[in-house]
């Protein structure tokens, strides 16, 4: 009896033991990668821990751009119960790096891997908070692009636009032919989308000067007026039932041949790809004219938060399989973005995802990558809040372009 009672003792603390092993080998992630697109992308990562042992806890919280997302690990941080790893762009990686004891150091990992060598420069200025890897970079995303529904493009007779007046005629033949010429999503940050390709197709001091810089001179300038106008012509083209649409509803009516052309980032190829489709032969992917040979970029990174030791291994495991070169190939390949990294090969890619790279290491050389306005990589979150409000009221009717002017330069002073 004692020896079943002691057999029974020992197998409960193996068990027990084994319970405890698993716990750790884990992490907690939480994202806002939520649509059909993203989720896929994602599960290559989950697959990628799960071959090494490492279990996945998620934590999806929808809304993209990630402000709800913000609120709920800010609460969790407070709480002294922070995630293994979260989401982030741009300039709220620095916001946390400022916060003392909140997040990891993976200087170690960085210097195991190569990081220093194998990033982008502009993009290690956000992943980096006083020197100090803080976040593994996932992709590089830019949103300086077009979708265009290839058989409504051949329908109209489209001619690829090189400049602004070939855009607004592929719009105009688009309208004629009773076809939605522009799908959007009527959301902040999708307007501010199209906003970053119209200030940069005027010239990149202009986008330096006034959307990084904020010289006061460039932001009231006639560029920024015009910037303005093209953004109320754009307007003209969009569907009456725009308001609120998420962004990959507006890439599903391109997609479906209900709309010809969205301006949105390149994760809407992710929705293309995930759907079907395929580059050259279902869509177009095309530069926003006048941007060729520059990128906007946003890069999605995860923050590695400070956790108890038993919990640093499955951390570190997680940092470095964001940056192997397979998962950073297989991962971009379903995102629709470019690695992370600039050594990976672009022979799983299709002709996007190779001129996505391409774009990215000329742009990389020349110094061209500029970090977006919507996406939080131009200015911090208070000056990127009043861009929001200023451009997303005047596409809806609230200013003239001439107001709209006024108002931003009033709204950026306001936030120094």
């Amino acid at each position: 009896m004692k020896k079943n009672i002691l057999k029974v003792a020992i197998s409960s603390a193996i068990v027990a033991a084994s319970l405890n092993v698993k716990a750790a080998e884990s992490v907690e992630v939480l994202h806002w990668w939520t649509s059909g697109g993203e989720a896929s992308a994602l599960d290559i990562l989950r697959a990628g821990l799960q071959e090494k042992g490492i279990g996945w806890q998620d934590m999806p919280v929808a809304g993209g751009g990630g402000s709800q997302a913000t609120t709920v690990l800010r609460a969790r941080v407070t709480g002294n119960n922070p995630p293994t790893a979260a989401q982030m762009l741009g300039y709220d990686v620095l916001d946390w790096g400022k916060i003392d004891g909140a997040v990891a150091n993976l200087n170690d990992i960085a210097a195991q891997e190569n990081w220093d060598e194998l990033v982008p420069e502009a993009l290690q200025f956000f992943s980096k908070y006083e020197g100090n890897w803080i976040a593994a970079p996932v992709n590089v995303h830019s949103s300086n692009w077009i979708w265009i529904n290839k058989e409504q493009f051949e329908k109209v007779n489209g001619k690829i636009p090189t400049n602004w007046d070939e855009l607004v005629g592929l719009l105009d033949a688009f309208k004629a032919a009773g076809i939605t010429p522009l799908a959007h999503g009527g959301q902040a940050w999708q307007e501010v989308v199209i906003f970053d390709s119209i200030i940069l197709s005027l010239g990149k001091d202009f986008y330096r000067s006034a959307m990084i810089d904020l010289d006061p001179a460039a932001i009231k300038s006639p560029k920024m007026l015009e910037a303005f106008k093209r953004m109320g012509t754009l307007r003209k083209y969009v569907d009456d039932n725009f308001s609120g649409r998420d962004w990959n509803l507006a890439s599903a009516m391109v997609i479906e041949g209900k709309a010809g052309m969205q301006i949105q980032g390149d994760w809407a190829k992710g929705e293309f790809v995930n759907a079907g489709k395929v580059p050259d032969e279902d869509f177009i992917c095309i530069r926003y004219p006048g941007t060729e040979g520059s990128t906007v970029f946003l890069a999605d990174q995860f923050v590695m938060f400070e956790v108890d030791e038993s919990k640093k291994n499955a951390q570190k495991e997680m940092a470095k399989g964001i940056m192997g070169l397979e998962f950073q190939s297989a991962f971009n390949v379903a995102k629709g973005s470019a690695p992370a990294r600039m050594d990976v090969p672009d022979s799983a890619f299709d002709s996007c995802g190779k001129k996505a790279i391409a774009d990215l290491k000329a742009s990389n050389a020349s110094g061209s990558m500029f970090g977006s306005i919507a996406h939080g990589h131009a200015v911090p979150s208070i000056v990127k809040g009043a861009i929001y409000d200023v451009v997303t009221a005047h596409f809806n009717g609230e200013y003239t372009a001439a107001e709209a002017v006024e108002e931003l330069a009033v709204a950026i002073d306001s936030t120094r």
